[in-house]
């Protein structure tokens, strides 16, 4: 993907907090898919992440060609002392805040700095509408440069209300609309953030289903012998996800020694880093599973297939606050893995448990143990499963479906708000400009 020149046609400004890092794969290509669509973006970020923050391949090429509003530049500041006459609009906006103190409007005259960065590149840019996927201090960057040049914009929440800070209506009352990308989340908007049901439209998150497809049959294979109740075989069950207490590894790890104490022969395999690491490996030690647990650490897109690939099944034991429309899960569910996963967030309307997968309650480690024991002792359940799972990522995850729904919102006199039922197409641009 190269960096877009200036075109008639529609114009989005595209903000993503601490863009590229690892857990963005989903937003390049939300990106490519509305560039595909016939729509000019320029790509914004709040500040450089760290270098090793990204190791999918994509991460020079989306590092170059986004605009980073923190810092402000000299250029941002004489362009904000020229905007004197939006400054009381500004300023109310950060006035209905709450909190108080010097500290507090340090920041906020922070923020309005970088907002004016962003508003002065969306001006000289031509562009026609803002899009942040955050309903934090993004969003606060979003309603500001609203109040700037009149931009209209919108947001997306890609998690529970209270993870995102405070102020809620303030950053939805200017918004054009607020995408929730699961409907646990809409109602939040409408209950907390004052939201209509038509101004919290439900977009889910989407994977590259043509990419994330399931490998060859094995059966294929030369000499391959099936598993079967009476040829048990090893069970790969994989997990790729932030080491955070709340992802819930420990969880599994504990329903994967009861299911080996049963005569089980059970192997996982962690993919991601992050604060918990020590916790696990303690928790490895523990149990005694140092010869059937591999920790991976972080790895890149291209890395997370082959693990797809090689698992007969995917975990995601998550419990608290946070979690959405996990887009690991979409993707094992692709690949037509069987998804293990925990009631958290939109789970429930991303699985249908015994159809498509199985859902089990937060922090259960005997219902996680019995679903690892019957995915073990029956490969027609995994294969139905997982069969099952794919259809439905085909038809409600497809990232260029997903990517139609917002650009529908945004646009709705320019895009159809569904793709071909037979096929997740590329969205198409209904006028001109």
């Amino acid at each position: 993907m190269t960096k877009p020149t200036h075109q008639a046609g529609p114009a989005l400004a595209y903000l993503v907090p601490e863009f590229p890092s690892q857990t963005h794969a989903f937003f390049w290509r939300e990106l490519q898919a509305i560039e595909q669509a016939g729509v000019r973006v320029q790509l914004f970020s709040t500040r450089r992440p760290p270098a090793d923050a990204c190791q999918h391949a994509f991460a020079s090429e989306a590092t170059a060609r986004t605009t980073y509003v923190y810092p402000p530049s000299i250029a941002d500041a004489l362009w904000l002392l020229t905007r004197v006459t939006r400054w009381p609009a500004c300023l109310g906006y950060l006035n209905t805040l709450t909190g108080s103190g010097p500290k507090t409007w340090a920041k906020r005259l922070g923020l309005l700095a970088c907002a004016a960065g962003l508003a002065r590149r969306c001006k000289r840019d031509h562009l026609q509408h803002l899009h942040a996927h955050s309903c934090a201090d993004a969003a606060h960057l979003a309603a500001l440069a609203h109040h700037f040049i009149h931009l209209p914009f919108s947001t997306t929440l890609h998690g529970d209300l209270p993870v995102y800070g405070t102020d809620h209506p303030q950053k939805a009352k200017p918004a054009a609309f607020v995408a929730a990308v699961t409907k646990p989340l809409q109602q939040q908007l409408i209950q907390d953030a004052g939201l209509t049901p038509d101004r919290a439209p439900v977009v889910w998150m989407g994977v590259d289903t043509d990419r994330f497809s399931p490998p060859a049959k094995p059966a294929e294979a030369e000499g391959f012998c099936a598993a079967s109740p009476a040829n048990p075989q090893p069970l790969t069950l994989l997990t790729v996800a932030r080491l955070n207490p709340t992802k819930g590894h420990t969880h599994a790890l504990a329903a994967i020694k009861s299911c080996v104490d049963q005569g089980l022969d059970i192997r996982y395999r962690i993919a991601g880093n992050g604060p918990n690491e020590q916790a696990i490996r303690d928790t490895i030690a523990k149990l005694q599973l140092q010869d059937r647990v591999e920790l991976l650490g972080s790895v890149s897109e291209d890395r997370v297939l082959e693990l797809l690939h090689d698992a007969d099944a995917f975990v995601l034991p998550s419990f608290g606050l946070g979690e959405a429309a996990p887009v690991s899960v979409m993707e094992a569910m692709a690949t037509g893995l069987p998804v293990v996963c925990s009631i958290i967030g939109g789970t429930p309307d991303m699985i249908t448990t015994e159809h498509d997968g199985i859902l089990t309650p937060q922090q259960d480690e005997a219902a996680l143990a019995d679903a690892f024991a019957r995915l073990a002792k029956d490969p027609t359940l995994r294969q139905r499963l997982g069969s099952a799972a794919r259809t439905t990522a085909q038809q409600r995850f497809d990232y260029r479906r997903t990517a139609n729904r917002l650009l529908a919102q945004i646009w709705p006199d320019r895009f159809t708000n569904e793709a071909s039922p037979n096929q997740a197409e590329t969205p198409s641009l209904q006028g001109a400009a």
